[in-house]
């Protein structure tokens, strides 16, 4: 039996259904009229009456015909028209409220179709005109997620009844299974015919929740986490309402961004396998040679990637992948290791290449650059919790004495391409031409020379340029 295109009207079972004391019924023999001597101080008008039920008084049958007209406008022949009934009376004052009555009217049609409901889990969610548009409707829900092409191989490899599948091609996706996440069925229902959607509105109900997405303009101060925050949205949640943006994007005045969170009434699960051909990074080893200074570095083999046949099993929900498994996996070509020399040979006056910090504890007052219209060498550390002074890395030193503006003073040079200079303290605890270890105590701070206070100045160079300290120095 086809449904679609089938009217059925119902009438409200809530009708009022009182009739007024002097009103005669249709089916009680003659109507009473006025008496004929009166005729010319009465009207006429009808009483109207849908299936026995009272509905009002016209003055004209046409005004009940219009509004027939108007509920079955566009619709095919209903099931089973109403049986309309007008009874004629003369009356002395006029009584007919056409309005009232045309309201009435309006409230007691009321047309629904033979329709097709999509249910799920037992809630009718969306409505068609038939079976073949729900089907389609479902099957279309899926080919959001799917291409055509797959859809219609895994069909065909289902109704086959095939059961072992060849391996993949390098690089191959193919479908294993696609399904929907909740019971769905199929169901006849009577309907008003404004609830009837298109395949398309369907198909988008379903996946979203809603046809009108709503959005929001831009306004001058705007960022994406406000503008996710003033919506009780998530940030991650606002991205993927807008596959365009990241959270990097600038955003423009008047820029539409939309901002409706989505509740689809049923998830799309795909299943599905894929073949990669991937990359395995190599490692770095790290070997230690002692006659190599310590320090020092050399590269005795180079890295080289390996690549490796994955086979994945991936599930996903409305595109949006939920897990991922390694199937099966063979390695094409082993990576080959990258091979470091460490050197671990320690010569006394020789640098290791690194600084330590020069003092016990304290923190840098001022820094290098230009101070009082001149330039400041180095950095000025004060306040430690000892004043030892430390040599900040092997070496041999090449001054020990008064340096004018700089007090007691000590050059290391590292032999290394790098010297330090110790400047302002109080007292020396090495002489020149002495080797120095990393970490000796060579002075105490102090506060001699050109000096406002109580603090080490120190100072780096590299092959004879002046250098920041702090890009060497390590606490």
């Amino acid at each position: 039996m086809l449904f679609s295109h089938k009217r059925l009207l119902i009438l409200k079972t809530t009708i009022i259904t009182a009739m007024a004391a002097s009103t005669v019924a249709f089916s009680n023999g003659p109507i009473a009229f006025a008496d004929t001597a009166d005729t010319a101080k009465t009207a006429n008008t009808y009483q109207v009456y849908v299936n026995g039920t009272y509905a009002g008084n016209v003055t004209n049958k046409k005004v009940v015909n219009r509004i027939i007209a108007e509920k079955q406008a566009g619709s095919s022949p209903v099931k089973a028209a109403p049986k309309v009934q007008y009874i004629p009376e003369r009356v002395f004052h006029k009584t007919a409220n056409n309005q009232r009555t045309i309201e009435t009217l309006k409230d007691v049609f009321q047309i629904k179709i033979e329709a097709i409901a999509i249910v799920i889990d037992g809630k009718p969610v969306a409505y068609v005109d038939s079976k073949e548009t729900a089907e389609e409707v479902l099957r279309n829900l899926k080919l959001q997620y799917v291409t055509k092409e797959q859809l219609e191989s895994l069909e065909a490899r289902k109704a086959s009844m095939e059961k072992a599948l060849p391996p993949l091609a390098e690089n191959e996706t193919r479908l294993l299974d696609i399904r929907l996440s909740k019971n769905v069925s199929i169901e006849e229902q009577n309907v008003e015919p404004e609830k009837i959607m298109g395949l398309g509105d369907a198909v988008t109900y379903l996946q979203k929740g809603t046809l009108q997405e709503k959005k929001y303009k831009v306004q001058e101060g705007d960022a994406l986490e406000s503008i996710a925050h003033s919506h009780d949205l998530k940030l991650v949640d606002l991205l993927v309402l807008n596959p365009g943006l990241t959270g990097d994007s600038i955003l423009k005045i008047g820029q539409e961004v939309n901002v409706t969170a989505l509740t689809p009434f049923i998830e799309v699960i795909v299943e599905k396998e894929a073949n990669r051909e991937e990359a395995i990074s190599y490692k770095t080893k790290t070997v230690e040679d002692s006659s190599l200074l310590k320090g020092k570095t050399k590269v005795k083999q180079e890295g080289k990637d390996g690549s490796r046949s994955v086979t994945y099993k991936i599930t996903e929900e409305n595109g949006i992948e939920k897990n991922k498994e390694t199937v099966i996996e063979h390695i094409l070509e082993e990576p080959a290791d990258r091979i470091v020399i460490k050197g671990t040979k320690v010569i006394p006056s020789r640098g290791e290449g690194s600084f330590g910090w020069p003092t016990v504890g304290g923190y840098i007052s001022s820094q290098k650059g230009y101070r009082w219209g001149k330039l400041h060498k180095g950095i000025d550390i004060a306040r430690p919790s000892d004043r030892t002074i430390k040599a900040a890395d092997n070496g041999v030193v090449v001054k020990a004495g008064w340096g004018s503006g700089y007090g007691n003073m000590i050059i290391i040079d590292h032999k290394n391409g790098f010297r330090t200079l110790y400047g302002h303290m109080s007292s020396l605890k090495v002489s020149a031409g002495q080797t120095v270890s990393k970490g000796t105590a060579i002075g105490i701070m102090g506060s001699t020379g050109d000096s406002t206070g109580v603090h080490l100045h120190f100072e780096v160079y590299k092959n004879g340029s002046l250098e920041n300290p702090l890009k060497y120095v390590k606490r």
